[in-house]
């Protein structure tokens, strides 16, 4: 269930995101990435360190307002800080000890998605859905 769990979440942020239409769930998701990478500024864990990596995923946010390969990168370099902190023992939530592994294997699913431009997977079920009917 370690491994699942955030599988089964970065494939329900893929098909919940899939909804939106487009430019405004690429634009939706730069801002989600955005997020993500400040999501470990509070805890401090790394020092100065934790500021750079911010600084390196809002430039991929920004660039991804007009690129899902950038929003991809975002989430790519988000995987790499989740196993630092893991293996430093900073979790992103701090009572929550594998929350760090769990967002590192939820978040190449959702990168994936981007680096493949973040198509919608509910227009691509519609016509499978309409041919059955």
């Amino acid at each position: 269930m370690t491994v699942l769990a955030p599988i089964l979440i970065g494939l329900a942020y893929v098909l919940i995101s899939s909804f939106i239409r487009e430019p405004n769930r690429r634009r939706f998701n730069a801002v989600m990435v955005a997020g993500a990478g400040a999501a470990y500024l509070s805890g401090g864990g790394l020092g100065g360190w934790e500021f750079a990596f911010t600084a390196a995923v809002t430039y991929c946010a920004y660039r991804g307002l007009e690129s899902w390969r950038f929003i991809g990168v975002g989430w790519l370099l988000h995987t790499a800080w989740d196993v630092v902190h893991h293996l430093q023992g900073n979790p992103i939530i701090p009572f929550a000890e594998l929350s760090s592994f769990g967002c590192a294997i939820c978040d190449p699913v959702i990168a994936v998605w981007c680096l493949l431009g973040g198509r919608s997977v509910v227009d691509r079920l519609r016509p499978a859905v309409r041919a059955s009917t």
